[in-house]
């Protein structure tokens, strides 16, 4: 059973702490929609400053909605569109400051400024993308992309 803590310490202290209740929500979960769920509402409690979270799912052809916390969303975005389809094109992390400056932006919410789409590559293969995004502009640093791309490492093992 999940139970809500105080999130305490250091950034480092505090990403490692959720880390850890990742980890113990997902073990021995078989169903990668139960995980993906549970993992875009830890990292919806955590986060502050943020107004989605949630994954997009690959289907072969272009990214698919998958389970999220927050406003209801486009539904499908094709590979190398927008900061989500080009984090999944080009398979690497995109931190976007200012999405009103990205070439391309997908706006599913007009109260969006910032963004962090996160790549979901299991043996070499495009999986999907984690992506959250913030009303606040420069939300997102080295600290939380490193942060993220390990929680999507525990999600790949379990997927």
């Amino acid at each position: 059973m999940f139970q809500a803590v105080s999130y305490e310490g250091t950034r480092s202290e505090q990403h490692t702490a959720v880390l850890g209740q990742l980890s113990a929500l997902i073990r021995d979960e078989p169903s990668a929609i139960a995980n993906l769920a549970n993992a875009a509402a830890l990292l919806n409690v955590f986060l502050t400053d943020t107004n989605w979270v949630g994954f997009y799912l690959y289907d072969g052809k272009e990214l698919v909605l998958g389970p999220f916390q927050g406003l209801p969303a486009c539904i499908r975005i094709p590979l190398g569109r927008g900061v989500c389809g080009t984090s999944a094109a080009e398979k690497r992390t995109l931190v976007v400051d200012d999405v009103h400056a990205f070439p391309g932006h997908i706006a599913c919410d007009a109260a969006s400024n910032s963004e962090i789409v996160v790549p979901i590559i299991k043996d070499g293969q495009l999986y999907g993308v984690l992506d959250i995004d913030s009303p606040i502009k420069n939300r997102f640093d080295d600290e939380d992309r490193i942060f993220l791309e390990k929680a999507v490492s525990l999600l790949v093992e379990q997927l």
